[in-house]
Parts: C-alpha cells; sequence; structure tokens
C-alpha cells in the first residue's frame, strides 16, 4: 500500500453494523510512502500510527471529495493540517 500526506484511508468495520474508520494522512513514516502513517481519525479527531490492514483502501483528494460531497467542510482541518475540529461551525 503506498499513500502520501493528505490521502485519506479509509478502513472497514469489523463488523456490518461498525462505520468504516476515516482519516487523513498527516505523514508516512515507511520508505518509499508505505506505513506506517501518522493518521487523524475524524470522527475522533486525534492522531494514531496506522499499519491499514487487508480490508484498508486509501483514497486520494478526489477519491475523498467523490465519496464525501455532502460536506466537504468536514475535511478542511486535515486537509490545512490546522487546528482541532470539533464539528461546531
Amino acid at each position: 500500500m503506498f499513500a502520501q500526506r493528505g490521502d485519506g484511508p479509509v478502513g472497514k468495520g469489523v463488523r456490518v453494523d461498525l462505520p468504516e474508520r476515516r482519516g487523513r494522512i498527516r505523514s508516512v513514516g515507511g520508505p518509499a510512502s508505505t506505513p506506517p502513517f501518522t493518521v487523524r481519525r475524524l470522527a475522533a479527531d486525534h492522531l494514531s500510527t496506522v499499519c491499514p490492514g487487508p480490508d484498508a483502501v486509501v483514497l486520494s483528494e478526489a477519491g475523498i471529495t467523490a465519496q464525501d460531497p455532502k460536506d466537504p467542510r468536514r475535511l478542511e482541518p486535515a486537509r490545512s493540517g490546522g487546528g482541532v475540529h470539533h464539528g461546531r461551525t
């Protein structure tokens, strides 16, 4: 799996009733853009080190926009790299 800063990893829920885990890659730790990745999780708004499993995919900026056209402002703090986002406007 290869990724770059700003891409969005998506991990499928471990059960059908659990949501996907989404985030934005802040840094790439492995050689040649490979894991581990430092990811800001959107739901919990925290940084974590991630080595994606076989169920994960990495979306580019265009892929993220296509999958989440309803509220692009939700991703703005991750794109700009600034601030803590609590879902308030």
